[in-house]
């Protein structure tokens, strides 16, 4: 056991292996999985454009001024 402690680490004797290359698959997955959750949950935002805001000003416009000619 004391002599892998005394090993000088350098690029051959430290490497990543097969549990680090696991964990990054893993976290690839998860990230994909994620990215589609979102991208669904964003898909039912009901958000007003702005052609329905436009027109929602232009109906409270015309509105009013028919409010204000129709008062003697």
């Amino acid at each position: 056991m004391m002599w892998i402690l005394a090993q000088e680490l350098n690029d051959e004797t430290v490497s990543p292996g097969a549990l680090g290359t696991l964990v990054v698959v893993c976290m690839g997955i998860a990230l994909v999985f994620l990215i589609k959750s979102m991208n669904k949950r964003i898909s039912n935002v009901n958000a007003p454009r702005q052609a329905d805001l436009d027109q929602e000003a232009w109906e409270a416009a015309e509105a009013t001024r028919a409010q204000e000619d129709s008062t003697p």
